[in-house]
């Protein structure tokens, strides 16, 4: 039976890592994903450089696809999915809709209860099949077409559904947090540089050690608190630098952050 073709309304950064990963993954070959962008000639070449399919318009992309990925700014959907929303009526393709703030809700004021929707927010560490998937549990899909979006995803991603009250908040954590942890890991490298390290060896020992602690955490289900007290040895050298980074506010500017993203 055939892969099923992925296509691409919009193919920025996003987009392009959904893309990478899933070929990465073995989920489809590069010449089963086809997309369409506003700049073709920039568009062919980050295509090409999977193996995917540039297309002119987002009706070729409709027209090829059996999922639609809608990966553009949520201003342009309407002027976009415009051409095309008669077919989208129909159910086919199922649309997998990147676009922060928009949900399930706004496509049916868009496009009628006809589409079958899945509204859901990745990170950038899809790429590289590390991602998380944040999902909305309202849904249009089909049993089929849901379980077909299960076994497409989660080869590159965890996929954690939460409601549309909160689909926000969770993204937050999932979709901005790694550029906090990239600026942490910066930080941590930075630190081992003054000390002698060399800036690779640090920015190495950092990037594993993050993904380590989360692979810990998801494997045990240990608290994280407990997990830092296993670390801290009475009178220790951990233990000084955790008392420091609570004098320096480390935890509350963590929230902080996110709450400034919120406002």
């Amino acid at each position: 039976m055939d892969k099923p073709v992925i296509g691409f309304i919009g193919y920025g950064n996003m987009a392009q890592a959904i893309a990478q990963g899933l070929v990465n993954a073995g989920v489809v070959p590069g010449e089963r994903i086809v997309a369409c962008a506003g700049h073709f000639d920039k568009l062919e070449r980050n295509a090409s450089a999977i193996g995917a399919q540039a297309k002119h318009d987002a009706a070729e992309v409709v027209d090829a696809a059996d999922i639609v990925v809608i990966a553009v700014k949520p201003y342009q959907i309407e002027g976009v999915l415009g051409p095309v929303s008669e077919e989208l009526k129909s159910g086919k393709p199922v649309i997998v809709s990147i676009a922060g703030g928009w949900g399930l809700e706004q496509y049916r004021e868009l496009l009628g209860d006809g589409a079958h929707v899945q509204c859901a927010i990745p990170n950038t560490p899809i790429a590289v099949g590390k991602g998380i998937l944040v999902t909305e549990e309202s849904n249009t899909l089909s049993d089929e077409e849901a379980k077909a979006f299960e076994e497409i995803f989660s080869p590159i991603a965890q996929i954690e559904r939460v409601d549309s009250e909160h689909l926000g908040i969770a993204t937050d954590i999932a979709g901005c947090a790694p550029a906090f942890t990239a600026m942490y890991i910066e930080a941590l490298g930075d630190a081992g540089v003054q000390h002698g390290l060399q800036r690779a060896t640090a920015y190495r020992l950092a990037a594993a050690m993050a993904e380590g602690v989360g692979a810990l955490y998801l494997a045990t289900g240990t608290h994280p608190g407990a997990m830092k007290d296993a670390v801290c040895s009475p009178g220790g050298t951990t233990i000084r630098g955790v008392v420091q980074l609570e004098k320096d506010g480390f935890r509350g500017s963590v929230i902080d952050a996110i709450n400034a993203i919120e406002a």
